[in-house]
C-alpha cells in the first residue's frame, strides 16, 4: 500500500535539516525498496490556492489556512501496513524539527470509467 508522508515545519525551521541529510535518507529508503517519490516544497509565500465556487474560480496567494507549521515536502512510500509506514516516517530527518503526517493513499475506483470506455 502507498502512504504519503507529509513533512510540516515552522517557517523558521525550513532550513534546519541540511539537504544532504534528507538526500541520504531518501537513498536509504530507495535501497530498502520502499521509495516511490520525494520532493521538498518552496515556502508557502510562493503558493497559490485555487477555489471554484458557484462555477467561478478565485485565486488566493499563499496557503488555504494560517498554521504554525507549513507543508515543506513529502515522501511517497510503499509499505505493507501503517506500522511499517510509521517506522519509515519516524526516520525522516525533518521529524526532529517539525512533524510528519502519515496518510494512506486512496485508490480511485475507476470501474465506472472502464464500463463507460467499453460501452463507447
Amino acid at each position: 500500500m502507498n502512504y504519503l508522508c507529509l513533512v510540516y515545519l515552522a517557517p523558521d525551521q525550513l532550513h534546519s535539516c541540511p539537504d544532504h541529510v534528507c538526500f541520504a535518507y531518501a537513498e536509504e529508503l530507495r535501497g530498502s525498496g520502499h521509495f516511490i517519490a520525494a520532493q521538498a516544497l518552496k515556502p508557502v509565500d510562493s503558493a497559490t490556492t485555487v477555489r471554484i465556487r458557484n462555477g467561478h474560480m478565485s485565486l488566493t496567494d499563499g496557503p488555504f489556512a494560517e498554521t504554525k507549521e507549513q507543508l515543506a515536502g513529502f515522501y511517497l512510500i510503499d509499505a505493507k501496513d501503517l506500522n511499517e509506514a510509521i517506522h519509515w516516517a519516524s526516520r525522516i530527518p525533518p521529524a526532529r524539527y517539525g512533524s510528519i503526517e502519515v496518510r494512506p493513499v486512496r485508490e480511485l475506483d475507476l470501474s465506472s470509467l472502464a464500463l463507460a470506455t467499453d460501452a463507447g
